[in-house]
């Protein structure tokens, strides 16, 4: 895949996340509901309601407990790796843009240099024992998507891109490549999703369960 070409894709992936880490959303005071045609302002009846905090960088999971995510850096940082060996071609054990990658490889080299984060090598050894659940529903960028293939247990792996989008290694003949999650056949075949978080906040996150 010709670099240029790589760095427009990459920045097409990554933008959209590095503005949600430094963009504020801007709410009116309580009550505002706009200016009308005569320029008067209508306010309307303040809800005293108590306001209750949100952990930051916290997604909900479907039991309503939250979820820590990775810092933005540090899933600009995945997903960045992964994007810039885009056409890399697939080999059965490889996990270097040289050598070649499979589904699993790609992965622990997505992750290599994010900080207290040391994957399994197999797909299946990775659903099993790294990270935290996350609902399909509130999957974002940089988690991990499981599938069974030809088999009852997991045995693929993918990263999470955002949009329902997602990059892997698919099979043998086939190349490092983005797919969409939303099509039949990865429906029928998904199986769990993970966030993968360094030890400290993994930690911290199952002390408040």
């Amino acid at each position: 895949m010709p670099p240029l070409f790589k760095t427009w894709l990459t920045l097409c992936l990554l933008l959209p996340l590095a503005a949600h880490a430094t963009n504020r959303e801007q709410r009116l005071p309580n009550g505002f509901t706009g200016y009308t045609t005569n320029a008067s302002v209508k306010h309307a009846p303040a809800k005293h309601a108590p306001l209750r905090a949100r952990p930051a960088n916290a997604a909900s999971s479907r039991s309503g407990m939250p979820v820590a995510a990775m810092s933005p850096k540090q899933s600009s940082d995945v997903l960045s790796r992964a994007v810039n060996v885009l056409g890399t071609p697939y080999v059965w054990g490889g996990s270097s843009p040289k050598k070649g990658f499979d589904c699993s490889g790609l992965v622990k080299y997505a992750f290599n240099d994010v900080a207290d984060v040391d994957l399994p090598r197999t797909s299946n050894a990775m659903a099993q024992g790294h990270g935290v659940k996350v609902a399909k529903g509130d999957l974002k960028p940089g988690d991990l998507i499981f599938f069974n293939i030809k088999s009852r247990r997991v045995n693929h792996v993918a990263i999470y891109l955002g949009n329902d989008r997602f990059i892997h290694a698919p099979r043998r003949g086939k190349r490092v490549s983005i797919d969409t999650l939303s099509k039949p056949y990865w429906q029928k075949h998904y199986v769990v999703a993970k966030r993968v978080l360094p030890k400290e906040q993994q930690q911290l996150n199952l002390a408040k369960r």
